[in-house]
């Protein structure tokens, strides 16, 4: 059994360990807060574009373009598939990484031909200690993303996209669905479905006529690469934001358990100190007996 200096000991590391988790969690929470905000921030723009695609097609709905599948034919197309993976830096976030790298993986199982372009340094790690390629990994961190990154990793995918060496890209990524739930998703990016434009029911649809200059199919194309840099940016966000939420959690339960460690640490703690105390009032008592009975032997 361990004595009170070694629980004593044990029991200082604990409310070290614990300092550390309770701060983690502090700055995940902050973290959290500020890139919601900035999603919020950045939302309507993307909402309005994509409004204005929705637009395009109610308008002219038979319209060709190399970012859409061809009118009434969504099959898959035979290829070199992209998929843009995105973990976190580091680990401390639960199941957050191994969800993401376990969607990743069922892809390349159902299409081996699929190239990979990562972003964090757990992903990095993952594939490489098990010498999967890497087709492209974006080197900067995964922390606070920004539109700037999102513009960088979407023009590499629709570059390779429009030379055609890659016929369709993915986005692994953990979608945040409220603030209690998320869950790792793979997404299409490239090329897109129509009816992912399609007006929902009781959308309210404009009916005015439009004029598309120099042609509709010019301006599809020019505000597709800004959508896709959205949908990055956004994927980037959530990702970010789900990483924050699953660290929050796993902080928040080693809380807990340290502090239902300290107190069983505490209990043993006071049962050893009081073992040690009859120990020692034992020894006395019996030290005083046995000089007593010494006494009155001698007298």
């Amino acid at each position: 059994m361990a004595g009170t200096k070694e629980i004593k000991a044990h029991i200082e590391s604990v409310r070290e360990t614990k300092k550390i988790t309770n701060a983690m969690y502090l700055i995940a929470s902050t973290k959290l807060r500020r890139a919601r905000q900035e999603l919020d921030n950045t939302r309507p723009y993307f909402q309005a574009l994509q409004g204005e695609i929705k637009r395009i097609f109610r308008t002219v709905s038979d319209v060709e373009s190399p970012y859409f599948y061809p009118v009434g034919d969504d099959s898959p197309l035979k290829g070199t598939y992209g998929c843009l993976v995105i973990t976190a830096d580091k680990g401390l976030a639960g199941a957050y990484n191994q969800n993401a790298i376990r969607q990743a993986q069922q892809l390349l199982k159902e299409h081996p031909d699929t190239k990979l372009f990562v972003v964090g340094e757990y992903g990095r790690r993952f594939f490489d200690s098990r010498g999967i390629p890497i087709e492209h990994s974006f080197l900067y961190t995964a922390q606070n993303p920004t539109m700037a990154r999102a513009r960088e990793i979407s023009a590499l995918l629709l570059d390779r996209f429009h030379r055609g060496e890659l016929r369709e890209i993915y986005v692994v990524y953990t979608d945040m669905a409220n603030a209690m739930t998320f869950e790792a998703r793979t997404a299409r990016v490239m090329p897109f479905h129509r009816s992912f434009f399609l007006t929902a029911p009781g959308e309210r649809a404009v009916t005015e006529p439009f004029e598309f200059v120099p042609d509709v199919q010019a301006v599809l194309d020019s505000m597709m690469p800004s959508y896709v840099s959205g949908f990055i940016y956004s994927a980037l966000i959530d990702s970010f934001c789900c990483e924050q939420n699953a660290r929050m959690t796993a902080m928040d339960s080693a809380n807990r358990n340290a502090e239902n460690l300290l107190g069983d640490l505490s209990l043993e703690y006071n049962r050893v100190r009081q073992a040690a105390i009859t120990q020692e009032i034992t020894e006395v008592s019996a030290g005083a007996r046995a000089q007593r009975q010494a006494r009155q032997k001698k007298e």
